[in-house]
């Protein structure tokens, strides 16, 4: 397992120095749950929820979450990302939303938070959206799926499904 970037020599938490890395195409995707009851689901879907479209609010919540990542996790850069993707996808037979996010720059350092956040403030939206109808959703299974470019190399997780 490769050293802790975050921490110093004397055991302190600090911003990396990427200064010196080259810049390269980096991409990273992060995949969320969100498991519900039939009900709040088939609303969802037929888009008769009364606060509006719900994927359309997650989508802008999470697309607008990758851009502000390095205001919401202390030591992470701020990034100019070049792409930014939140896809819905309505799971009926599991009764679940599957979120996909999926960040992509030229930098200096990967955009693997800011694939996870996008995913998990998408979800959290959903949440927040349909809590009046109910309450104990599940938000389950946040991880990153796979990513690409810079000096750790390509990552690729291993498929539940």
């Amino acid at each position: 397992m490769s050293q802790l970037t975050h921490i110093n020599a004397a055991g302190e938490a600090h911003m990396v120095d990427v200064s010196a890395k080259a810049e390269t195409v980096r991409e990273a995707r992060a995949e969320v749950l969100v498991l519900m009851q039939p009900d709040t689901l088939q609303m969802i879907i037929e888009g008769s929820h009364h606060k509006g479209d719900v994927f359309a609010t997650a989508r802008i919540a999470g697309i607008q979450a990758a851009k502000r990542t390095w205001e919401l996790i202390p030591l992470c850069h701020p990034l100019m990302l070049s792409k930014v993707e939140v896809n819905l996808l309505a799971e009926p037979e599991h009764n679940r939303v599957r979120i996909t996010s999926l960040c992509r720059l030229t930098g200096k350092t990967g955009v693997e938070m800011e694939a996870l956040t996008a995913a998990s403030v998408a979800a959290l939206t959903i949440y927040d959206m349909c809590k009046a109808v109910q309450k104990d959703i599940v938000i389950d299974q946040l991880r990153l799926i796979s990513k690409s470019g810079g000096k750790s190399g390509d990552f690729q997780a291993v498929s539940d499904d």
